[in-house]
């Protein structure tokens, strides 16, 4: 996921992320299936919808200052699944 910033796109920091998937943060069980695992990437339960997650996102950002002094604008793109060896055999 990319995160726009004052017309600079980057992804979103994994930091960033650690913190807006904790729920105390968020205040929100929506999120509690989230992990973050690296700049621009979570592994989101099938409950919370890329759209969601990018609302919640953005919002969330904008209302810390990220946006600095303006609307933080968040793109998710949904990976497909990816079979696990396990599941493969």
């Amino acid at each position: 996921m990319d995160v726009l910033i004052r017309g600079e796109i980057r992804a979103c920091p994994l930091e960033w992320l650690d913190q807006f998937c904790m729920r105390n943060f968020t205040n929100s069980v929506d999120f509690d299936d989230t992990l973050p695992v690296a700049d621009g990437s979570v592994e989101a339960s099938f409950r919370l919808t890329p759209e969601r997650f990018a609302e919640g996102l953005a919002a969330w950002l904008t209302q810390r200052g990220k946006g600095e002094g303006l609307p933080v604008v968040v793109h998710v793109t949904a990976e497909p699944k990816v079979a696990s060896d396990a599941a493969a055999k």
